[in-house]
């Protein structure tokens, strides 16, 4: 999540939906609506990759907190890192099949370029859409062809709407649509059930040469033909400092934070961007929610809560999408069940987790594993 707070002292106020809130939503309440997903289906953002040690480890306390689903980052760099057609798949045969052997699904999320497939003219970035589109559709349809059938979702990259996703670049949601259309293309060619995720946006009213909005990105998508190439819309929902269930309206207030992106609730006004582009008929998937508890790293103490107020916003939050968003909520993933390398001086990732690094869980854990959940059917 560190990315979504970089422009916390450059929002600007947003025009977006000025008076819209879950009472006047254009949705028809008779809609129906393709469950890809359960409403809500239960998920745990995990950190598995460099720790193949403690896979199982991690897997069964997803399992004792009776979520079923886990999201796992799948870098493109540490697969087909070297060159163009050479895969190493230890680390994701690994993951793939623990988590088939706990009973668990998996939603991958596909992003982070192999350094030789980014265009000369911009070079060495964290996060880079490559030269060649191509290159990474090539690569979304090795994956899903290795996979076929034993991974259930693919998130298709993270947060364009932020330069620092987007090779320092502006965000350009008519290039991320490019992106997301080949690697919908090679996935569904590969594995046509396979569930394509669009990338969580960032919530963010900043508008400059480091940030778009994410009601302007998505409407950008939209404009760009994106609605054809993702199964489900993909959000990431931190609730900041508000409740779960302040309307949005409500975080135009300067005690949490002074706009309507500050609440959790602001998943509502996503929504009504799809209602509006004709797309009521698909779910939404939260690929990142929880509460910070730092308040170390000044970007985010302003925000930061206790330990109980943490574990209770996330049963809250569950709760609520369960009880108002039924049917179009679909996966629910909260962050982190944590790296183990991580540190609290050093990452700020580490005070969102719910478990800390050497495995002990904090509250929220509990609280997450004792919430009653809504029953889940195939």
């Amino acid at each position: 999540m560190r990315h979504i707070f970089l422009f916390v002292l450059l929002l600007i106020p947003s025009l977006i939906f000025p008076g819209c809130s879950q009472a006047d939503s254009l949705e028809p309440s008779n809609l129906p609506v393709k469950q890809y997903f359960p409403s809500p289906a239960y998920g745990m953002h995990t950190n598995m990759w460099w720790k193949p040690d403690l896979i199982e480890k991690d897997l069964d306390l997803v399992s004792e907190i009776g979520f079923g689903w886990v999201k796992q980052k799948f870098p493109w760099r540490e697969i087909e890192g070297i060159e163009k057609g050479q895969y190493d798949w230890y680390r994701p045969d690994r993951i793939v099949e623990a988590t088939e052997a706990k009973g668990l699904n998996l939603l991958i999320r596909l992003d982070r370029q192999p350094f030789w497939s980014e265009p000369e003219e911009n070079l060495w970035h964290e996060n880079q859409a490559p030269g060649d589109l191509n290159d990474f559709g090539d690569f979304c349809g090795a994956v899903a062809e290795r996979y076929r059938g034993r991974i259930a979702a693919y998130q298709v990259w993270n947060e364009p709407n932020l330069s620092r996703e987007w090779g320092d670049l502006p965000p350009d949601p008519v290039h991320y649509t490019e992106l997301l259309e080949v690697c919908y293309s090679a996935i569904k060619a590969a594995d046509p059930q396979a569930i394509v995720v669009s990338a969580g946006l960032a919530p963010t009213g900043t508008s400059s040469a480091q940030a778009m909005p994410d009601t302007d990105f998505l409407q950008g998508m939209y404009d760009a033909g994106a609605a054809d190439f993702f199964d489900v819309l993909g959000v990431n929902a931190p609730g900041y400092k508000a409740p779960p269930e302040l309307p949005p309206g409500e975080a135009e207030q300067a005690e949490y934070g002074g706009g309507r992106w500050f609440a959790f609730r602001h998943v509502e006004d996503i929504r009504d961007i799809m209602v509006k582009n004709g797309d009521a008929d698909k779910q939404i998937a939260i690929l990142e929610m929880g509460w910070t508890l730092d308040q170390v790293n000044p970007d985010y103490a302003w925000f930061a809560v206790d330990e109980s107020t943490q574990a209770d916003y996330l049963v809250r939050a569950y709760q609520y999408a369960a009880e108002h968003w039924q049917p179009w909520i679909g996966l629910m993933t909260t962050i982190y069940i944590p790296d183990y390398d991580w540190k609290a001086e050093e990452n700020e990732q580490w005070w969102w987790s719910i478990v800390l690094p050497d495995g002990t869980p904090r509250e929220a854990f509990y609280a997450l594993r004792d919430m009653p959940k809504v029953q889940q059917t195939d």
